[in-house]
């Protein structure tokens, strides 16, 4: 089962899993945080690939992963071996204005995922956690080792406590969890609501863009497709009893079944250089606005991957030009 799959991530794994014939039910409640029309246009490129894989595996229903009882239906109907969970109220300025939607989604939705997951005795559970954790840690690339204790974001103390939940679980009943701490995710089908569609939509409009900080923050940007491969080669590689320690999978000595990885790169880029990328892309002049960092906005981001590369072997690319030119292409052809 796929969370959020009419979602940014969502929907790539889901096509991905798709395409390699594999069973997948998709889940989705087409909430208008952003354009339910993008949400239905992924939905829509979905059964549209199920039909040319001819694969009838496929499946989509309508469900809030806050409603337990609708979401116990699907678990008890499917026997799912595996569970990614990328269903989440997103976004780290929307956190400020509602609150309630991140309760909601992020804390009541997750443990039903959770108490679900035991109940139904799921392989592995993988879920979405954040790089947003990491709050205002200096010390950069940020590591899986560093103390994540003081988010400055609602959205980021809703995914700690995610990861927090987790690990109860693994540590009472043996639950197989994955926490992924994604690193400002980019490309094709992107949310409206992220700087690289944004920053596309302003100058493609000959409209100014409004620069937060001054222009002094820096992203470390990851690819779309890198977060499908290492989401998909991580499926199987479940989290065992003790294997922490025999691993020195630090600061993960726990014995619990259990695990947090970041998915991103340690390559940094500075926003305006990012938008200019962007603005080259199309053969368009930028229009500056420079404005304060905002409540909640963390400076710096930048991954050591290391763990992840460790388990699966693969490395997280930084290729952001071809990220950018590849998003450009599409939200130019965009009908919806």
């Amino acid at each position: 089962m796929v969370t959020g799959s009419a979602g940014f991530i969502g929907f790539h794994i889901t096509k991905y899993l798709i395409e390699k014939n594999i069973r997948v039910i998709g889940i989705d409640n087409l909430n208008n945080y952003y354009s339910v029309s993008l949400k239905k246009k992924r939905l829509n490129e979905l059964k549209k690939i199920s039909k040319i894989k001819k694969n009838a595996k496929y499946k989509f229903y309508k469900v809030d992963i806050s409603n337990y009882r609708k979401l116990k239906s699907l678990f008890k109907k499917y026997k799912f071996d595996y569970v990614i969970n990328l269903a989440a109220q997103a976004g780290v300025r929307y956190s400020i204005i509602k609150p309630s939607a991140y309760v909601k989604s992020n804390l009541i939705g997750f443990s039903n995922i959770l108490e679900l997951s035991k109940k139904f005795k799921i392989k592995h559970l993988i879920y979405a956690s954040t790089s947003s954790v990491y709050g205002s840690n200096k010390i950069l690339p940020f590591k899986e080792s560093q103390k994540v204790d003081h988010p400055i974001q609602f959205y980021a103390a809703t995914k700690r406590a995610n990861e927090l939940m987790a690990h109860s679980y693994s540590s009472m009943f043996l639950l197989p969890t994955t926490g992924l701490r994604f690193f400002t995710v980019h490309g094709p089908w992107g949310r409206p609501d992220m700087a690289l569609y944004k920053f596309t939509d302003r100058v493609s409009r000959n409209k100014f863009v409004e620069i937060y900080n001054y222009g002094n923050h820096t992203r470390s940007f990851t690819d779309i497709d890198d977060v499908v491969k290492s989401i998909y080669k991580l499926i199987k590689k479940t989290p065992k009893k003790n294997n922490n320690i025999k691993l020195n999978l630090e600061p993960h000595t726990s014995s619990a079944p259990f695990r947090i990885l970041n998915i991103g790169s340690n390559k940094r880029v500075n926003i305006v250089q990012y938008l200019n990328k962007i603005a080259k892309s199309m053969n368009k002049k930028v229009k500056l606005k420079y404005t304060s960092k905002q409540v909640g906005d963390v400076e710096h981001t930048s991954a050591n991957s290391n763990l992840l590369r460790k388990l699966t072997k693969f490395k997280v690319s930084t290729n952001t030009e071809k990220v950018i030119k590849s998003f450009v292409s599409w939200y130019l052809k965009k009908k919806y």
